[in-house]
């Protein structure tokens, strides 16, 4: 028996013109099949959630500092509000869903007040005559709003954007957070409950 020609043998080892070697298909397999259960495990974790609520480091550690003058010429401090809890509202005259969200804040404040509850606004990155044409149109509010024009107590209570809002209980602990309106189902949920106690 005679063996082939060396050029025969390499010829019959290398692969047809147009297929990829097996190696190089179970890669690509493999590849995808990663791809997949990572975007499948992505999506999945995110479906179903309210887009609404961010996780906020503040909750679960002391409300930061909340002082300084209103809007309407008042001043106010959070460290003064011990022993009740605080709904903190941060807001301005050019957002949108905080027009929508605004009677549910003041109906809060109205009904809630007898329980412990305090609402307070947080006017961000507006001017001060906005924010007041803006509750005059809104019919005013029962509560006060700081002056945030530079948007200084916005850093520091770590939001996103407008409107945000936070829930302090009262041992002066943030409890609850919510980017976006208010609803009232999130007022049943997270501020009620603390006024029981």
């Amino acid at each position: 028996m005679t063996a082939a020609p060396p050029e025969t043998v390499e010829r019959a080892a290398a692969p047809a013109p147009g297929r990829r070697p097996r190696m190089w298909r179970w890669g690509v397999l493999a590849l995808a099949v990663v791809v997949v259960a990572t975007v499948v495990t992505v999506l999945g974790t995110g479906i179903g959630r309210d887009p609404s609520i961010v996780s906020s480091r503040l909750v679960g550690h002391s409300a930061p500092p909340l002082a300084g003058p209103t809007i309407d010429g008042g001043r106010f401090d959070l460290a003064g509000q011990r022993g009740s809890v605080v709904l903190v509202n941060v807001w301005a005259s050019w957002c949108g869903p905080c027009r929508e969200e605004h009677p549910l804040l003041v109906e809060a404040s109205r009904d809630l007040a007898p329980r412990g509850l305090v609402v307070v606004g947080v006017n961000t990155k507006d001017k001060a005559a906005d924010a007041r044409a803006f509750l005059r149109e809104m019919g005013g509010a029962p509560y006060p709003s700081v002056d945030d024009r530079e948007g200084r107590h916005a850093v520091e209570w770590a939001t996103f954007g407008v409107p945000e809002s936070f829930v302090v209980d009262r041992a002066g602990i943030v409890r609850a957070h919510v980017a976006g309106e208010v609803s009232a189902q999130w007022i049943d949920q997270n501020v009620v409950p603390l006024l029981a106690g």
